[in-house]
């Protein structure tokens, strides 16, 4: 049996509304007395354990939960009850450039990137051909940024996520991006991380894609668990709730 990779027990998350209200007294006290009604449970006692070498998805509709336990396995997240724990270097990609500026070129932005995953300056020197090469952006890395397609940009911010060389990716709809060339590199850059027994978590609303790129799933449903198991059969349960919902 294949070693555990991250193992989440007992999970729940809460979140506190926002009030744009102006405060008074008055409502401070009421939120004081029904403090629970407010809070929003994100989370609801999730647990799950997701093995080395495996391709994990997770489905469900918006608010379900699932970029919140993206977060806890990220560890960017601490949950209000339950333990997370995770076995190897994790690269996170819950947003396609984070640590970015679009008024700086390119070659500037490998920098930035790489010291938001946790590069050192040198560990940046030493990679960042691969990385330009990778990305397939030498004509334009001393360009801004700003000035680079949507393709060009996630290329650049994927290949930077990958260069830390991680056993763990976490994936928040990015499974695949860039055009169909870099689709495919991308693709096949995470089955060879899954063949060195490294492991891929990813939030999709592509039903087909997790179907058929993951091992197994789990479908969240207002913060808990309604299913989990191998892949086909989680989104074919959620396909058939949701097309019953809909008619």
């Amino acid at each position: 049996m294949s070693a555990p990779a991250i193992v989440a027990r007992n999970i729940t998350v809460r979140f506190r509304p926002l009030v744009d209200r102006k405060p008074t007294l008055r409502r401070s006290l009421g939120r004081l007395q029904h403090r629970e009604v407010e809070e929003l449970v994100a989370l609801d006692d999730v647990s799950v354990e997701i093995k080395k070498g495996e391709a994990f998805g997770i489905v469900g509709r918006n608010g379900a939960g699932k970029s919140t336990i993206l977060r806890v396995m990220a560890k960017t997240l601490r949950p209000d009850e339950g333990t997370i724990n995770v076995y190897g270097k994790t690269s996170t990609l819950l947003q396609l450039g984070v640590g970015f500026n679009a008024q700086l070129s390119g070659r500037r932005n490998i920098y930035l990137g790489g010291l938001a995953v946790g590069l050192s300056k040198k560990e940046i020197d030493g990679r960042f051909d691969d990385i330009v090469t990778y990305a397939d952006l030498w004509d334009a890395i001393d360009r801004p940024v700003r000035t680079y397609s949507s393709g060009m940009f996630s290329r650049l911010a994927f290949s930077v996520g990958m260069a830390i060389e991680p056993s763990i990716m976490l994936l928040d709809e990015v499974l695949a991006v860039g055009d169909e060339a870099f689709r495919e590199k991308s693709m096949q850059t995470m089955r060879e991380l899954l063949a060195r027994a490294g492991t891929i978590v990813f939030v999709s609303h592509s039903l087909p894609s997790v179907a058929e790129f993951c091992d197994r799933a789990i479908w969240l449903d207002k913060g808990k668990i309604v299913a989990i198991g191998e892949a086909e059969s989680v989104v074919e349960q959620y396909r058939s709730r949701v097309t019953h919902k809909t008619r």
